[in-house]
């Protein structure tokens, strides 16, 4: 992908999560003791893995699966205990080399770890793709752009998660906007839940994909809404 604003906005993002935050959200993906703020994005994420594994089959053997964005791994280690095959990529190196030392001895060569960008062609094609909290931080344009990547490396199914345009979250962000530069995450752009729908909707570029389920998490400081794609009935 070549947009600008997209390249300018996943340097911010690598940045972030490989200096910035990445002691703090090694403590978050884990089981250490949180302050109670980070805990609801704790509880609000465990949530929110759990419902996307859920809208996968329960039984992935033989299927091949993308985890893009995939952090610390925790999604990656889930899929994979159900039989899949699993691409695990992220921008930050100090999280896949986290996820690596981590890696449970029991799923010798059920996932590989990769540092890079979710939509790099060289990865293949999947049957499914998850991509939980991995747009977040883009433009809308771009995040569709994303999506519209994922479907043309999808046999089955795409779920994904987005920030939903609510009044909290505007507030969260406004005072955001006080704290030290250098202390911001990249900021969170907010879509409302129906323009997304619409705009996948009015996308030639989705033409044989159909809008599934849809579910929203909020926990106090976590507000996530996840969205399923599925290949058409009618597609071969």
């Amino acid at each position: 992908m070549a947009n600008p604003s997209y390249q300018e906005r996943r340097n911010e993002v690598e940045s972030y999560f490989d200096r910035t935050a990445a002691e703090a959200w090694k403590r978050l993906t884990s089981d250490a003791k949180v302050s109670g703020i980070r805990a609801t994005v704790r509880a609000g994420r465990d949530r929110m893995r759990a419902t996307l594994l859920s809208w996968l089959p329960a039984d992935l053997t033989g299927k091949r699966l993308l985890d893009a964005g995939c952090g610390t791994g925790l999604l990656a280690v889930e899929a994979a205990r159900r039989g899949a095959e699993v691409y695990a990529v992220d921008l930050s190196p100090t999280l896949i080399a986290h996820a690596r030392e981590h890696l449970p001895s029991d799923l010798p060569g059920r996932i590989e770890l990769a540092v890079g960008d979710m939509l790099a062609p060289e990865q293949g094609a999947f049957d499914h793709v998850v991509a939980m909290d991995s747009i977040i931080h883009y433009e809308p344009d771009d995040a569709l752009d994303v999506i519209a990547g994922f479907t043309e490396r999808a046999r089955d199914s795409i779920v994904f998660t987005f920030a939903p345009r609510t009044p909290a979250l505007a507030l969260m962000h406004a005072v955001g906007q006080w704290f030290p530069r250098s202390d911001r995450s990249p900021a969170i752009v907010p879509i409302a839940e129906s323009t997304m729908q619409q705009r996948i909707a009015d996308a030639p570029r989705f033409n044989g994909w159909m809008i599934g389920r849809t579910e929203r998490i909020a926990k106090g400081f976590y507000t996530s809404q996840a969205l399923e794609l599925r290949r058409s009935q009618e597609v071969d």
